[in-house]
């Protein structure tokens, strides 16, 4: 968040805040519901859970990019690193930063799925296809 401060103040606001404190309340308590709405899930329902949530993840990321009501300081590094280096599109930028945020977790033992994996190399072209069919024409 320091370092989002210093380099581009204009990135932060009402949602920051409410991403940096709600977020991991509301996974939380999701996953206490899911758990107790399916006891033993299959390897299909895993499947229909991982495809549901990327999905609804990739729906609300870019309903949120579009308000531009603020973003995470996590969302942040990859804009400034796009504002600054204009030549690679955007996506590409998301895609370099959260390759390189699994990397730094795999070094530190983290594990890492294909939930994972699909979430750092193709949330952003999932949530592009929202803000084309959505969030944008919402904002028309």
């Amino acid at each position: 968040m320091l370092v989002v401060i210093f380099l581009k103040r204009s990135y932060l606001g009402y949602t920051t805040l409410a991403n940096l404190l709600l977020t991991g309340i509301i996974a939380d308590y999701t996953l206490a519901f899911l758990n107790g709405f399916v006891k033993a899930p299959t390897y299909l329902i895993r499947i229909i859970l991982l495809l549901s949530g990327l999905g609804l993840m990739c729906l609300a990321a870019s309903l949120y990019f579009t308000a531009a009501l603020g973003v995470s300081a996590y969302d942040a590094i990859a804009l400034i690193s796009a504002d600054k280096y204009r030549a690679l599109p955007f996506k590409y930028h998301r895609i370099i930063t959260d390759g390189f945020c699994v990397t730094i977790g795999l070094i530190f033992g983290a594990t890492v799925g294909i939930g994972t994996l699909i979430t750092a190399f193709f949330m952003w072209p999932m949530i592009q296809w929202f803000n084309n069919h959505i969030s944008e024409p919402l904002l028309r």
